[in-house]
């Protein structure tokens, strides 16, 4: 997410935010409330892949105020759920307007279900603890997070190689840029801009985060 670094609405009482989540109530909260936290929760970052993959050419706010569509249409996103589906669901959503019909986007989310399957298989692991084993150290960041460095970053050395371990995989719409956005919003970096309301609680969150091995 890019915008001007932090600013509230002029003559509003509301404190600072990072200026791509001012102006609309849907965006603040997820702004306040989601974006930069951490999970370790598969299908939550099962999710979040997903719906980053069908972002790609759109608006983040588009592909949230579909989100509780694709959920109730995703199964909730639980991956063995979306593992099972074929062809039949593949149609069922491309009929339904309230999420992004596009068949390839819908196909690659079916794909990478099963590509999460796989991963738990081969590895032992979970996808949560792949995942995180592309975590940036704190000498890949910057010193002082601003508007400016995000848009000049859209990429980094550990989104590329987590793109590229994930498509060596079999998944699919998981570029470089899609996958830093994905660890934007998941807290594997706090992206918040210096003086966004919202970054502390980010930094606290993610201190007390116990990583997943």
């Amino acid at each position: 997410m890019t915008g001007p670094d932090p600013i509230a609405p002029a003559g509003s009482d509301a404190p600072p935010r990072c200026g791509w989540a001012v102006g609309d109530p849907l965006y603040e909260r997820y702004h306040d409330g989601e974006w930069g936290r951490p999970s370790a929760d598969d299908d939550r970052l099962f999710e979040k892949l997903c719906l980053e993959g069908f972002q790609a050419g759109l608006s983040w706010i588009t592909i949230l105020r579909k989100r509780e569509a694709f959920r109730a249409h995703f199964g909730g996103f639980r991956v063995e759920a979306v593992a099972g589906f074929g062809e039949g669901d593949v149609e069922r959503m491309l009929a339904d307007p309230a999420i992004v019909r596009h068949r390839g986007k819908i196909a690659s989310a079916i794909n990478n279900a099963r590509r999460v399957q796989d991963l738990r298989e081969e590895t032992g692991a979970s996808l949560a603890a792949f995942l995180w084993g592309f975590e940036p150290t704190a000498d890949e960041r910057p010193d002082r997070v601003t508007a400016e460095w995000i848009r000049l970053n859209p990429v980094t050395a550990k989104s590329a190689a987590l793109s590229k371990a994930l498509r060596r995989r079999g998944f699919t719409f998981v570029g470089p840029t899609t996958l830093y956005a994905f660890m934007q919003s998941m807290g594997f970096v706090n992206d918040h801009v210096e003086g966004c309301c919202a970054r502390e609680g980010c930094e606290v969150a993610r201190r007390e985060f116990v990583r997943p091995r």
